[in-house]
């Protein structure tokens, strides 16, 4: 990242800009950095003015305490004066609930757009396993358990015990203990994992919620519940396509809705 700025509680972060046209700042989820995002800010940047950044507590940027989800929108906003006055937004799983709840806030968003944002009402026993990640993620945490509260992470995502021990041994691992503290970030986020419908409602722009069509049904209607939500809403599904998206496969479809 070759670019800093400062949120309203002092929190530098870190960022950068590629490309030309409307401009677009680009969320990540959990777990991930900038750099996750950066392939496809690549893919758009012959038409959309692409942002990636480091959410605060992660990569280059800092992490004021205590945290709260608004310092977060804070962090949008600073970001949105930074590269010049309004801008889209797109964020994918937990950053694309970070995106509705900056775009019901009254942040100058012209256009957002949301990949699988992980909504569990369509999940069978979403809540409770939303609230027993909560709780336990929270201990993990503060007994500075961080490989425990990745462990934690995984088993959310549906990775079975092989693929975690492989992990475990990993060169990766350090750093995805190194981020685990984020995990409570994204966690505030999604809130009770559940759709908010009021804050949905309240969304003035256009909204597209995209889905793969290899992932599971459930994720498939959390994004078209989004979309028929919204005032503004669209929905599309990306066959064949999980929750890793392929940029080459998501970046066209998402400058379609940016320059349209």
């Amino acid at each position: 990242m070759d670019k800093k700025t400062t949120s309203r509680d002092g929190t530098s972060l870190a960022y950068e800009v590629i490309g030309q046209g409307p401009t677009v700042i680009l969320v990540s989820g959990a777990m991930s950095t900038g750099g996750t995002v950066a392939p496809l800010a690549r893919r758009l940047a012959d038409r959309c003015t692409a942002v990636v950044y480091d959410r605060r507590g992660r990569g280059a940027s800092g992490d004021t305490a205590p945290y709260d989800v608004d310092r977060e929108i804070e962090d949008l906003a600073a970001l949105t004066d930074a590269v010049g006055g309004e801008t889209a937004l797109f964020g994918v799983s937990s950053g694309g609930a970070l995106v509705l709840r900056a775009a019901a806030s009254g942040l100058p968003v012209a256009r957002a757009a949301v990949y699988e944002v992980p909504y569990a009402d369509h999940l069978a026993g979403g809540a409770a396993r939303e609230a027993t990640y909560k709780e336990q993620l929270g201990k993990a945490l503060g007994e500075d358990r961080l490989g425990d509260a990745v462990e934690l992470f995984l088993r959310l995502t549906g990775l079975g015990e092989e693929m975690i021990q492989r992990a475990r041994e990993s060169p990766m691992w350090a750093g995805m203990e190194a981020v685990a503290p984020s995990l409570a970030h994204d966690d505030a986020v999604m809130g009770d994992g559940l759709l908010p419908r009021d804050r949905l409602a309240a969304i003035g722009v256009p909204v597209l919620a995209v889905a793969g069509g290899a992932s599971p049904e459930w994720m498939r209607e959390a994004s078209r519940e989004i979309a028929e939500t919204v005032p503004q809403g669209t929905y599309r599904v990306l066959e064949g396509q999980t929750h890793a998206v392929e940029p080459d496969v998501l970046g066209p479809v998402l400058a379609e809705f940016f320059t349209g």
